[in-house]
């Protein structure tokens, strides 16, 4: 395949959120793409630094600061989608696209809704005020394996904490205050859960102690063009499709406190004929949850260039 997606293919681009960051990422696209190369000097130029060089070289400390992860990922993403189309001398054009979390900037971005710069830029406000309210309403995050949404939504209201993300139907991520998570650690190995593991992040996102940053990003939203979406994004708070310009704004807007609901949206897309997934960025998260969410699921990798030209030429 040279100049466009093969026919029989019914494909999703998927983009990984924070926790994605390694240090040496992106940096194979850097030195083997042109397009590549041409999306994390852009980057730099935005920001007014070299972001570019902690993503290569780190140091992982520095690289895993809010500030530097969110930008570093989206850059990544949407290198490895520029290195595809370099490879396959057209635009490469998913049927459907998500991203997770912070990732669904990065969709947007593939989808057409923004340009590479006001979404680094939208990103890099975000994760400034998630840090100030991280730092206003301090909290925390907590893993749930091998119990039902339904239970946990149960555990959530009587602990007073908040369903922050469902990955796959067995692997819930809950936030809140550290007193209401302990509670609800206890309540969820009591009621069968596999495993119930406290995470080690800086707060409690999407949930409601992420409220005070919510009037900052709606101004930052306000004031950022958005164009409707040329393909289908799977949206994280309802897992349905994001149709406008203004689905998008009001999308971005209450996923900021909202429940990520990965797991409905990537069944959505299987329900509506996607057959690849190809996640697009560092890692294999996304693949991970994917598998468990469907075994069939056919998935590819793109952080690599060499991923790119394989995946454009099967």
């Amino acid at each position: 395949m040279t100049t466009e997606l093969a026919e029989s293919r019914s494909t999703a681009f998927v983009f990984p959120g924070q926790g994605s960051q390694a240090v040496g990422m992106g940096k194979d696209l850097y030195l083997n793409s042109s397009s590549a190369r041409e999306v994390f000097d852009e980057v730099d130029d935005v920001l007014g630094r070299e972001l570019s060089e902690i993503m290569f070289n780190g140091p992982a400390d520095e690289l895993t600061r809010t500030e530097n992860a969110q930008p570093a990922i989206l850059t990544t993403s949407i290198a490895a989608w520029r290195a595809l189309e370099e490879t396959t001398e057209s635009v490469a054009v998913p049927d459907m696209t998500a991203g997770h979390s912070l990732g669904e900037y990065s969709a947007l971005v593939v989808a057409g809704v923004l340009s590479v710069s006001d979404a680094v830029s939208l990103v890099c406000e975000r994760g400034r005020l998630m840090q100030l309210a991280c730092d206003e309403r301090p909290g925390g995050m907590a893993a749930l394996i091998g119990i039902d949404e339904v239970t946990v939504a149960e555990i959530c209201r009587e602990a007073g904490v908040d369903m922050s993300t469902v990955n796959t139907p067995e692997q819930i991520i809950i936030a809140g205050e550290h007193r209401g998570l302990a509670v609800a650690l206890d309540m969820a190995s009591a009621r069968g859960a596999k495993k119930a593991i406290p995470l080690s992040v800086g707060g409690a996102f999407h949930s409601g102690l992420m409220s005070p940053a919510q009037s900052g990003l709606n101004e930052a939203i306000d004031a950022t063009e958005f164009n409707d979406p040329l393909v289908s994004i799977i949206g994280n708070v309802d897992a349905k499709p994001l149709e406008t310009a203004d689905d998008v704004k009001s999308e971005l807007r209450r996923q900021l406190t909202s429940c990520v609901q990965w797991s409905s949206g990537i069944r959505h897309m299987l329900d509506n004929g996607v057959n690849e997934f190809v996640e697009m960025g560092n890692g294999k998260i996304l693949s991970g949850m994917i598998k468990r969410i469907d075994r069939r699921a056919k998935i590819v990798n793109i952080s690599e260039y060499d991923a790119a030209c394989d995946f454009a030429a099967a």
